[in-house]
């Protein structure tokens, strides 16, 4: 089963759902805001794509935090208690297309190259 993370408010997470939908594809939505950010998914989140690209680094929430917690944030370990402490820094959506494939953001290319691979 595949699962998308992300904020229902967010427009990239609109994209990726209605893009979903209109592709048949059966998927759970999973709302940071409501249900919290899976902390024991993050390492595997961490292992498929890296920090670098899950903690949006030009989001709103990233920018209003201070040069102290940007500078903080340089491994998997410092990035994760950002993430569980600020779940809007994270880049959405995140994907799990399931069998370990991960994505984050959307690009509706690599949605039809997951869509293919699993042939869901």
């Amino acid at each position: 089963m595949i699962t998308l993370y992300g904020i229902p408010n967010c427009d990239t997470v609109k994209k990726a759902r209605a893009w979903l939908t209109d592709q048949g594809v059966d998927f759970t939505f999973h709302d940071f805001k409501k249900q919290g950010v899976p902390a024991d998914l993050l390492p595997t989140w961490l292992a498929a794509v890296g920090w670098q690209t899950l903690v949006n680094r030009k989001g709103t929430t990233w920018r209003w935090l201070d040069d102290a917690a940007h500078d903080a944030v340089v491994d998997d370990a410092t990035a994760t208690a950002l993430m569980l402490a600020q779940p809007s820094v994270i880049k959405r959506p995140v994907v799990d297309w399931g069998a370990g494939e991960v994505t984050v953001g959307f690009d509706p290319a690599t949605f039809a190259a997951q869509r293919s691979q699993s042939q869901i």
